[in-house]
C-alpha cells in the first residue's frame, strides 16, 4: 500500500512514519523541512507547503491512503493551521482521484455518552475554555472531512504521552472511551494504520485510550 502522510515531523507523526515504513508500506511524507525526518527504508521525502493543494497533488496522485497527523499550533491565540491543511488536502484529493483519508483529531473536545461524570463535567468544560482556539480549529477541520465525500475516517485521542508503543489500547466507534485519559503516540500511529484496510472505520469516529 502506497501512503501519504502529513504532519510526518511531528510527534504523532514521526512514530506513524517509522511505523508504516517498517511494516512495508511504501511512504510519501511531504514536510516543510526534509532535515527532520532521518532516512528509512520505503521512504520519500517531499518538500512541500501543505497548504497549497497545488504542491501536494503530486504527493497524493496514486497514494491508496492519506494520512494527516497534523495538529495545531502552541498558543492561546486563533489559528487556522488543521481547517486549512485539511481543506488543501482534501483538495488535492479531489483532484488525483484519491479516495481513503485517515485524519488525527483529538477527544477533548467532544463530550458524550463515553464519557464520565466527572469528565464532563469538570475536566472537560476546563479544557474546554483553555484550548478555545486549538478546539475550534478542529472542529472545523472535522467538518471539512466528515462533508468531504471521501472515505474518510477520524481518530480521536485523549491527552497524547510519549511512552513506548504497546498495540494495547482501547476503542470506540462514535463515541469516546470511558475513562480514555491518556494515550502513547505511538498506539496511535498504530491505530491509524490498522484504520486503513478496516471498512468498519470509514465515515466514522474512532476514539482510542490506553
Amino acid at each position: 500500500m502506497k501512503l501519504a502522510i502529513f504532519g510526518a515531523t511531528g510527534g504523532t507523526g514521526q512514530h506513524l512514519v517509522h511505523q508504516a515504513c517498517a511494516a512495508g508500506f511504501d511512504v510519501t511524507a511531504v514536510v516543510r523541512n526534509p532535515a527532520r525526518l532521518a532516512d528509512r527504508p520505503n521512504l520519500s521525502v517531499v518538500q512541500a507547503d501543505v497548504m497549497d493543494p497545488v504542491q501536494i497533488e503530486g504527493a497524493i496522485a496514486g497514494c491508496d491512503a492519506v494520512i494527516s497527523a497534523i495538529g495545531p499550533r502552541e498558543g492561546r491565540t486563533p489559528t487556522t493551521v488543521c481547517e486549512d491543511s485539511a481543506s488543501a488536502i482534501i483538495t488535492a484529493m479531489r483532484a488525483c482521484g484519491a479516495r481513503r483519508l485517515v485524519v488525527v483529531s483529538n477527544s477533548g473536545m467532544v463530550v458524550d455518552e463515553g464519557d464520565d461524570l466527572v469528565t464532563r463535567y469538570a475536566v472537560k468544560p476546563i479544557l474546554g475554555r483553555v484550548l478555545r482556539h486549538e478546539f475550534a480549529d478542529m472542529r472545523r477541520m472535522e467538518q471539512l472531512v466528515t462533508t468531504s465525500g471521501l472515505d474518510w475516517t477520524i481518530v480521536r485521542p485523549p491527552r497524547l504521552t510519549d511512552r513506548p508503543h504497546t498495540g494495547r489500547y482501547r476503542t470506540a466507534i462514535n463515541r469516546n472511551v470511558r475513562r480514555g485519559y491518556v494515550v502513547a503516540r505511538a498506539d496511535v500511529a498504530d491505530l491509524v494504520l490498522r484504520c486503513l484496510d478496516d471498512e468498519r472505520s470509514t465515515r466514522t469516529t474512532v476514539a482510542i485510550a490506553n
